[in-house]
Formats: structure tokens, C-alpha cells, sequence
């Protein structure tokens, strides 16, 4: 698209026709930037009904993932942050991330408690 206003105008009727004819559509939006401040050249999220947040983040020495639901247009939501993996037998959550801040930034600060992160398998 030569512009970004033409590539949002474009996406919008494209989800409304899809909508019309009852299929759900996941966008997929890939962000610049794996740890730290992540930047994405484009907002598309107040198109979407759910915006799902997939994110790395080190603790403990390792490269771990987490996952949060940031927005959810009709009714409610878990609002944690829990670190998932995904293996042979598919995907594990594990408990809500409580102690640790700055998560979603990929700069997780220990708070203290019990770390309730996935096991050494993920």
C-alpha cells in the first residue's frame, strides 16, 4: 500500500466482508525488537475484538515466553501475565506471573515469592 491510511482502510473492509460472511480472522502482527521496547509499524489493534500479546522475556538464564490478554471487546478477561511453552503434547500455561514486574517490557524485575515459572522442559 502506498500509504498507511490506505493499508487501515483497506484491512477495515476486508474484516467487515469477512465478518459478514461469518469467519473469524486472526491478524498476525509482527513487532521490531525480541527483548526490550518493541515497535510495530503499524496499529491495527482497534480493529480487533481480542488483542492477545505474545511476548519473550529472561529469567532465571533463560529465554522464556509470555502471554496476556490485552484488550477484549465484549465482556470480560484474565488481565495476568502467565508464561506459557508450547511442546509435543501442545500448549502449557503456567501460573499468573506475580512475581515479577516489567514483563510485557521483556525487562522482568524479581519482586520476590514464589517464582511460578514453567519447568526446565518447555
Amino acid at each position: 500500500m502506498p500509504e498507511e491510511q490506505f493499508l487501515i482502510l483497506h484491512l477495515h473492509e476486508l474484516l467487515q466482508y469477512l465478518n459478514r460472511r461469518g469467519a473469524a480472522t486472526f491478524l498476525t502482527v509482527a513487532q521490531h525488537g525480541v527483548i526490550g521496547e518493541m515497535r510495530q509499524t503499524i496499529d491495527v489493534t482497534y480493529l480487533a475484538d481480542t488483542v492477545v500479546l505474545l511476548r519473550f522475556f529472561e529469567a532465571m538464564g533463560r529465554v522464556r515466553r509470555a502471554m496476556s490478554v490485552v484488550k477484549k471487546r465484549s465482556g470480560g478477561h484474565e488481565d495476568t501475565i502467565r508464561e506459557f511453552s508450547i511442546d509435543g503434547n501442545g500448549l502449557r500455561l503456567g501460573e499468573p506471573l506475580e512475581s515479577f514486574q516489567g514483563v510485557l517490557r521483556g525487562e522482568p524485575t524479581y519482586v520476590g515469592g514464589a517464582a511460578p515459572l514453567l519447568g526446565h522442559g518447555c
